[in-house]
């Protein structure tokens, strides 16, 4: 039996005649007549007598009855319920981002989401680019933005949303002379962020790749989870970092700290990502819709600075 008989099925009986229920279901008689028959065959047993001014109902469709209206009523919540989370009325938007956006424009976004669609809650996770990758991955988030290059095992990777350079930062100018390659950060007072990470984190991973190609091992001075106690600890003169410019901006250090590039140019690039083989929902779509603006923003607001 399919919704589609049951649903025949009760009309008919709330209008009568078929006459009268095709004429409500906006179908020809034969075809309800078609239905309600191949009902009738699948359950062995006639469910009405007709009669020649209206149907009456057998003791077989007197017992399925009700059993039809809470089969068509649950279905009918089904749609409705996925229609709430398609029109944004209702779900979850599950999203993972790297640390710094926090610092950029995560509360932002989060407010201007939740006055726009107050029915939607709302699921960030995400310290660390390989964080959200292997939950992206375990289907424990739908998607999140990410720092190239990223194990992207079954995931889709975007086009990048958002690029900016990486320079080595200091306190002390004398530190700051020469060029930043790879045979001057082995020998740097280097603080480096993302700790538990370690060389997943992708500015790891390419330092330590840099130093393995001169046959070297790149040992910082000092590791720290995030990178504002980085910038801090930098700003005592405790040691150099790693970073970009728009952040030495952001955070307020740039009357402290002085920044140079590393040599050859290095870049953070972020990516979306998510499953290959899961829709987005529209959700967590609109809420990359809104993060791609706010990075849009933010890279606007810090390119004089970069040039």
């Amino acid at each position: 039996m399919t919704l589609q008989q049951l649903h025949y099925f009760l009309t008919a009986i709330e209008f009568g005649t078929l006459s009268k229920a095709a004429e409500h279901l906006h179908i020809s008689q034969p075809s309800l007549s078609e239905q309600i028959l191949k009902l009738e065959h699948e359950l062995g047993t006639h469910l009405f007598i007709r009669t020649n001014r209206r149907l009456i109902l057998t003791e077989a469709g007197v017992r399925l009855a009700p059993y039809a209206r809470a089969a068509t009523t649950e279905a009918q919540r089904g749609y409705e319920a996925v229609q709430s989370v398609r029109e944004l009325k209702g779900g979850v938007a599950s999203f993972g981002t790297f640390g710094t956006a926090y610092q950029y424009f995560l509360a932002d976004l989060i407010a201007e989401f939740r006055m726009t669609y107050p029915e939607v809650r709302l699921r960030l996770v995400g310290l660390n680019s390989s964080e959200v990758a292997q939950a992206v991955t375990e289907g424990e988030i739908e998607a999140g933005l990410v720092m190239l290059p990223v194990d992207a095992k079954n995931l889709v990777v975007s086009e990048p949303v958002w690029s900016t350079q990486i320079g080595y930062i200091s306190a002390s100018e004398t530190r700051l002379v020469g060029s930043k390659d790879i045979h001057a950060l082995l020998s740097a007072p280097l603080i480096l962020s993302e700790a538990s990470w370690h060389n997943r984190d992708p500015i790891r991973r390419l330092l330590k790749e840099r130093a393995r190609q001169v046959g070297a091992n790149l040992e910082p001075l000092i590791e720290v989870e995030h990178q504002s106690t980085a910038f801090e600890l930098a700003s005592r003169g405790l040691g150099d970092l790693i970073a970009t410019r728009p952040m030495l901006y952001h955070l307020g250090y740039h009357d402290r700290l002085m920044w140079v590039p590393v040599e050859p140019p290095a870049f953070e690039v972020f990516s979306f990502i998510h499953r290959a083989d899961t829709a987005i929902s529209s959700a967590t779509r609109e809420l990359m819709r809104l993060m791609r603006r706010y990075l849009d923003e933010v890279q606007r607001k810090y390119s004089h600075i970069e040039r």
